[in-house]
């Protein structure tokens, strides 16, 4: 039997912002929610979703600011991890999605567990990969961005961290670094990633969700207590070279959750870019084994 395919999709949420969302499997499966990381979209996902699709109905949306997701002139939206957590409540609203899984990496994991903490009943299952919510899973990529939280954020200090950040090659970076094969990034990746930066206005989006990631750490103990209280089912799939949000990240799960499954992948952030069918693999024994 072949992969499923993967339609593309979009949906006008009633704030009239319109999302982007890769789509497949049966409609009646259980739902695997796949959210994305800077600077990315769910484009990254594209070879992992055949593969959860066979048993599961898998659903990938584009963020606010990134992708294919698109908010009208005439609303204006703050960008902030709240209002992007909101944004992908409405969308799950709007599918009438009521229980899903969650697949967190990199910025997909406030957004995620910000869902979790305000709707803990529909969250079945987590599966972080490189989705950080410990302060030990912060590698030393942060030392600017946490200066850039101490400034008065000026021009001066968003322009350095926006040439420091935003980059072509600081793009093509976060996919290469502490990859074991580089030969196995497509390169449209981190080319797609880089365009879609470059829009108009794009660069003040990434750098005012920078300032506000800060908010983010606010929130771990909160994010903490919900792995402790909930005993939700945690697997986290890691990159273990990954200069970003490094492995006691992952690690760190254990002292909340006793029965998480961490694993530690020869692989860089992107770890889903290039260990793509080890993780599908993962995740499908995982959601077997608690029934999912």
């Amino acid at each position: 039997m072949g992969l499923l395919q993967v339609h593309i999709k979009h949906v006008e949420l009633p704030s009239k912002i319109n999302v982007f969302y890769r789509e497949s499997g049966r409609s009646d499966a259980p739902v695997i929610l796949l959210l994305h990381g800077f600077p990315s979209s769910s484009h990254q996902y594209r070879n992992l979703i055949p593969i959860l699709a066979s048993r599961y109905h898998v659903v990938a949306p584009d963020l606010p600011g990134f992708g294919f997701t698109t908010i009208p002139s005439t609303l204006t939206f703050k960008y902030t991890f709240d209002n992007l957590a909101s944004t992908i409540i409405d969308f799950v609203d709007a599918l009438s999605l009521s229980k899903f899984a969650i697949f967190i990496f990199d910025y997909g994991a406030p957004v995620g567990l910000r869902i979790a903490l305000r709707r803990p009943e529909a969250v079945t299952a987590i599966v972080s990969q490189n989705g950080n919510a410990y302060v030990e899973g912060l590698g030393e990529f942060w030392d600017p961005i946490k200066h850039f939280w101490a400034s008065d954020n000026s021009p001066q200090e968003r322009q350095k961290l926006r040439a420091a950040l935003l980059s072509y090659d600081a793009t093509k970076w976060q996919y290469e670094e502490g990859t074991r094969d580089a030969s196995s990034i497509a390169p449209e990746s981190y080319t797609l990633d880089y365009a879609l930066l470059q829009r108009p206005g794009n660069a003040d989006v990434q750098l005012d969700l920078f300032r506000d990631y800060e908010n983010n750490l606010k929130l771990y103990p909160k994010f903490q207590e919900y792995f402790r209280m909930s005993h939700v089912p945690v697997l986290a799939v890691w990159g273990k070279n990954d200069p970003i949000f490094i492995p006691p990240g992952a690690e760190a799960h254990k002292r909340d959750t006793p029965k998480a499954e961490v694993h530690l992948l020869d692989a860089g952030h992107f770890a889903a870019e290039t260990e793509t069918n080890e993780i599908g693999q993962l995740m499908l024994d995982f959601f077997k084994r608690h029934d999912i």
